[in-house]
Formats: C-alpha cells, structure tokens, sequence
C-alpha cells in the first residue's frame, strides 16, 4: 500500500484505527517510563502508572492493602502517580526513619484544593508546616493538656465527663436490648462520644435525640465517608469538570465542612456573648481569652481571634471520630472472643470492687485491659494511613532521593501487621503486650502506630488512651456483651480516614444492679478547673 493510501486510510478515523492509535501511544507511554525508570535509579521504585488516572485504580477500595502488597515487591518506600502526581508511600521502619530521624523534613502537608476546605483552610490538622504552624499546634496542644491529663484535677473533671457519659450509654443499650433483643451501637457511641468532647470543648451535653446534635455527629461519619473523594480531585482536578461519582462525593464534602464550620462558628459566637473574664468554663473560652489576645511566635507570626473556631473544630471533629471508631472496634473484638470478655472481667473484678466504678487512678494496675486496648489497636489499625504529608525540602530516605514538595503518604498499617516486628500479626493476642511479669510492656505498646509520630503525632493522644481505658474499663465492670446469633460476626469495615467497622448486633446486660450507676452525678466542668485554678 502506497504511503498516500496508509495516510487516506487513517484519515477515515474507524473504530480499528483509533483503537491502533491509542495501542500504539499507550505502548510508548509505558515505554518512555520503563526508559525513565531504568536509568533513574535515585528515585524510589514502583509500578508503571496508567496515563492520565496513574496507579489509582490499583489501589481499589482498601488503599492500605494495596500498600502493603506493593511494598512486599518494591520495599519499604516506593512511589506511585495519582493522576500525575508523584506520590511516596512509606511503610514499616521507614515510617519512624522519615517523621522521627526526619521530622522536619517530612511535617508539611500537601497544597491540596480540598484541605482548603477545612475550617476554612485554618485547620492546624490539615495546615502546611511553617511558623503559624508552630504556635498553633502549642497553643492548641497545651490547652488540650490543661483540660484533659494535665494534673488531678483535670483527670478528675474529665473522668467525671467520661463516666457520666458512659451511664447514660449503658443505660441506652439496656434500654434498647429490652427493646429490640439485639441492636445496632454505632449511633449512640458516636453521640455518647461527641458528647463527652462537648462537655469538654462547650461546657454542655445533647439529649440522644437531639436533631441538632445527631446532624452534627451524622456530618462526621459523613465527612470521613466523602474525605476520599477530595483527595482524588487533589490530585486529578479534571473529575470536576463533568458530571460523575467523585464530584458528586467531593461537593458533598465541601458542603459538609461548610456546615460544620458554622455549627463550630455559631458555638463559638455564643460564648462571646456570655463569657467573663477571668473564668474558663470549658475549652472554647480558654481558646477565646488566649487567642483574642493574641499569641506571639517568631517575628511576624502572631495568632489571633480568627483561629478560635478553626482550632475547636480541630479537636471537636478529630476527637469525635477517631474515639468512635475505636469503641466500636472494642465492642465489636468482645463480641468475637468471648474469652476475652470474661479475661478483662477478672482483672477489673480483682482490682476494682463492685462497690465503686473504675477510675483512672486503676488504670496502673490493670495491664491486661491495657494490652487489650493495645492489640486493639493495633490488630484493626482503624488509621490506616495518616493524613497525607508533603516533604519541606530535598531529602532523602533509605536512599531514595525524594524532592520538595513531594506528597507522602503514610501507610501505618503495614507497621501494626509487619511480621519483622510482630509474631503471628495476623492473630489478635493481647499478651504480646505483656512482659515475664504480666506487666505492660511499654516499649511493645510504643511500637503501635495509631496515632502518628514525630512533628505531626496527634495531640489528643494521652486524652484518647484514657477516654478508651475509662470505656473499656466501666464497660466490663458493669456489664456483658453477647452476639447476635443470627448474624454472624465480621471484622469487614469501609474505608475512609478511618477504617470503621461494618453495623454488628449485640445484647447488653448488667452484670449487678443500677445502683452504682445511679449513684454518678455529673459536675460541672468549670468548678473542677476552678479548683486547679485556687490550688495554684
């Protein structure tokens, strides 16, 4: 065939030519990346992307899974492309290597279109690292800690909280388990969560069946369900541009941001309104009276009124659902070993009388539950990977040269099931928490990777350990938990920023009578912080 029939012959544009033409580009385009790859070996490795959607269809509907897979061929660090973006992902040791051994140089989060929606892109949890940064995180930490485990008085108040709260909730699950024989939990732990958090940050708790607070709670698991598709339109902006799936999800997670921004905003409006100075009735105040003064960094770098709201809805809304999700996932392993229901009965039953409730003060010497509470965890890994990070400036790690700006992401799961690290990670077993003595192993404990490390590790992390002691403590002391016979037990759970479990039945009963919980009075939070304040 002549050249000028080859080209005549093209032109006609057939349903076989176009799909030769886009073989053959296809083909080149591996090519020139297999050409890439071989004769760029300071770059970490990885699979060949995709044009245009890169490697993102490989990771299907259980990123952290796929991570795994891919590190067991390419290592520990390797790299992907979403759309086309380069992405590293770290796995096992190279997790601490790179935000302990590096910290600064892996702190930074991406410039994300979708983080901008976040508290109105003043979020500290999702913001770029840099000097407002800095200061945020301390003011925010410090009060965190002022209202939490700072001394005994402020374990006091927010133990207080924790069990008059947990009253409540058991005497929920009593009610609904005469009702209905077996229920759903998830609703009413989320609420009894948000709940605690609520007294904490506003001074003031919601009936279970208040709409407002339930639409609150709802836009929580909502926003963890949606937070996903932002993440797919950071990095392939194009989805925007018509109708499909991923635009419908990401323009729902801007409106729920929005929504939740003005819930936060409206709290922190009527405290204006009511507040004295010189008293701290909760959280929201004691970021009011810091902040509307200003707080002062390096030169230039001043905080003002303006990250009052941002901040609350940091600790409110991470709290909310991180706790949650964790409680669940506590029921959910009682319901699936029986065992070790009655283990975590016996040891809060020999130090713990049924003639009072558990307290914080127990939780030294109740290891077991603390192990379980580890194994938890860490067997689940309900953070599978963290919220992405960026790199500040060229670095490198294991080797691999990885540039400015780059987008990290930080797969914590491979560490919590890292059989280098962990014997049989595949079992649940709480005593590989436990040294000779049946003590605590606190190193084995500090290996879980749950809550991040280095410049980024999560600053409810002390409050959230003892939250989970008090509720799995209380919980087994004062009640027993039993299956639903006819629906099986699953540890399936869907996926967002953070691994909840998919609905499970269950039963509770008392195991004595309600008098210990009728004796519970609730305090208000502010009379314990005055106490702090006249000890001083």
């Amino acid at each position: 065939m002549s050249t000028q029939g080859m080209v005549e012959e093209l032109l006609e544009l057939s349903p076989r030519n176009v799909l030769l033409g886009a073989l053959t580009v296809l083909v080149a385009y591996h090519l020139w990346l297999l050409i890439q790859k071989w004769f760029d070996t300071e770059s970490p490795p990885g699979p060949l992307p995709w044009p245009i959607v890169g490697n993102a269809p490989q990771l299907g509907n259980t990123p952290h899974l796929s991570f795994a897979r891919m590190a067991q061929k390419y290592g520990d660090v390797f790299q992907i492309k979403l759309g086309n973006r380069p992405v590293v992902v770290l796995n096992g040791d190279a997790i601490k290597q790179a935000l302990v051994k590096k910290g600064v140089d892996f702190a930074g989060r991406p410039n994300f279109i979708s983080f901008q929606f976040v508290s109105n892109g003043k979020s500290m949890a999702f913001g770029d690292y840099n000097e407002w940064w800095k200061v945020h995180r301390r003011v925010a930490h410090s009060t965190v800690r002022a209202f939490s485990t700072g001394n005994i008085n402020t374990k006091r108040a927010f133990e207080n909280h924790a069990i008059s709260e947990m009253k409540e909730l058991i005497q929920i699950f009593l009610s609904k388990t005469a009702e209905e024989k077996y229920f759903v939990p998830h609703e009413y732990l989320v609420i009894s969560v948000a709940n605690i958090m609520s007294a904490v940050c506003f001074g003031s708790r919601y009936s279970y069946d208040d709409i407002e607070f339930q639409q609150v709670v709802g836009r929580n698991d909502k926003f963890t369900q949606t937070v996903g598709a932002g993440s797919i339109v950071d990095v392939m902006p194009w989805l925007t541009y018509f109708p499909n799936p991923v635009k419908t999800l990401f323009e729902q997670f801007r409106d729920l941001n929005k929504e939740f921004n003005e819930f936060i905003m409206n709290k922190v409006l009527e405290h204006r309104k009511s507040i004295e100075p010189g008293i701290i009735r909760d959280m929201t105040d004691a970021f009011i009276q810091a902040l509307d003064k200003g707080i002062s960094g390096t030169v230039g770098v001043v905080l003002g009124k303006d990250y009052v709201s941002p901040t609350i809805g940091d600790i409110f809304g991470a709290s909310q659902d991180t706790l949650s999700t964790a409680s669940q996932w506590v029921i959910l392993t009682i319901l699936r070993h029986p065992q070790l229901q009655k283990a975590l009965q016996d040891e809060v039953d020999q130090v713990v009388p049924r003639t009072r409730l558990p307290t914080v003060e127990d939780q030294a010497r109740l290891p077991y539950v603390m192990a379980f509470i580890y194994e938890v965890m860490r067997y689940t890994s309900f953070i599978p990977v963290t919220i992405p990070h960026s790199t500040t400036a060229d670095t490198s790690i294991n080797g691999y040269r990885i540039p400015k700006n780059t987008v990290v992401f930080v797969n914590q799961w491979s560490s919590n099931h890292d059989p280098k690290k962990w014997t049989r990670p595949e079992e649940f077993d709480p005593l590989r928490f436990l040294d000779e003595d049946g003590a605590l192993d606190k190193d084995q404990a500090s290996n879980v990777l749950i809550f991040s490390v280095g410049k980024r590790r999560c600053i409810g992390e002390e409050l959230s350990k003892m939250q989970l002691f008090l509720f799995t403590a209380m919980l087994v002391h004062q009640c027993e938990f039993k299956a639903d016979p006819e629906f099986p037990i699953s540890m399936e759970c869907s996926y967002g920023l953070t691994l909840k479990p998919k609905p499970f039945r269950v039963a509770c009963s008392l195991r004595d009578s309600l008098d210990l919980l009728d004796s519970v009075v609730r305090l208000p939070f502010h009379s314990q912080a005055d106490q702090e304040e006249e000890s001083n």
